[in-house]
């Protein structure tokens, strides 16, 4: 149930304009501290996920894994594997709703 809560969030989250997705501009936002959450689809490639969860360790961001191919599908931009947050407030919100997993074999 929170995880249909949260991927309807989600939706919100980019039709309100507060949502970066794609590789580069998570990437960018990340870096520049714009980002306060990370989202990576659970189907990203390992190159993907990698670089991604090492960019959110090292800016201390913090980054959580969705089902796969949940993310576009809620953003409404099938194919998406990594969307940032970049409202403070929806970022806590998905944070409380989604459960804190780490994927397996990312290192």
């Amino acid at each position: 149930m929170s995880n249909e809560k949260a991927l309807g969030l989600l939706g919100l989250c980019a039709r309100a304009g507060r949502l970066l997705s794609g590789e580069q501009a998570c990437d960018q936002a990340v870096k520049k501290q714009s980002a306060y959450l990370i989202l990576i689809d659970e189907s990203a490639s390992f190159n993907t996920r990698k670089g991604m969860t090492d960019a959110c360790a090292y800016y201390q961001v913090p980054a959580r894994f969705l089902p796969a191919a949940s993310l576009g599908a809620a953003i409404g931009r099938p194919g998406r594997m990594v969307c940032a947050v970049t409202d403070r407030k929806l970022a806590e919100r998905l944070m409380q709703l989604l459960p804190e997993k780490p994927l397996e074999n990312i290192d």
